[in-house]
């Protein structure tokens, strides 16, 4: 099931979107709601993740920054580490 939702968007975006639908074959409408429901999908997963990290500090579960650059510098060289924990 599907509904409608109006939207405004600036002209140059419109501009853009209408050249793409053309090239893509595709109806404005099916772009815009496909790159909403990427967006949707894409912030629904970092605010989840960002709840999960907030999470685990609040019961103590974190890495210190030291622990994580010594880690970074590491890359690429020989003895690299493993991720801290």
């Amino acid at each position: 099931m599907t509904e409608t939702l109006s939207i405004r968007i600036d002209s140059e975006t419109k501009r853009r979107l209408d050249a793409l639908s053309k090239r893509a074959r595709r109806s404005k409408s099916f772009l815009a709601a496909e790159a909403i429901a990427a967006y949707v999908e894409s912030e629904e997963w970092q605010l989840g993740e960002i709840r999960v990290g907030m999470a685990e500090l609040d019961s103590g579960k974190s890495v210190s920054n030291d622990k994580v650059s010594d880690w970074l510098k590491s890359w690429g060289k020989k003895g690299e580490t493993k991720a801290p924990r």
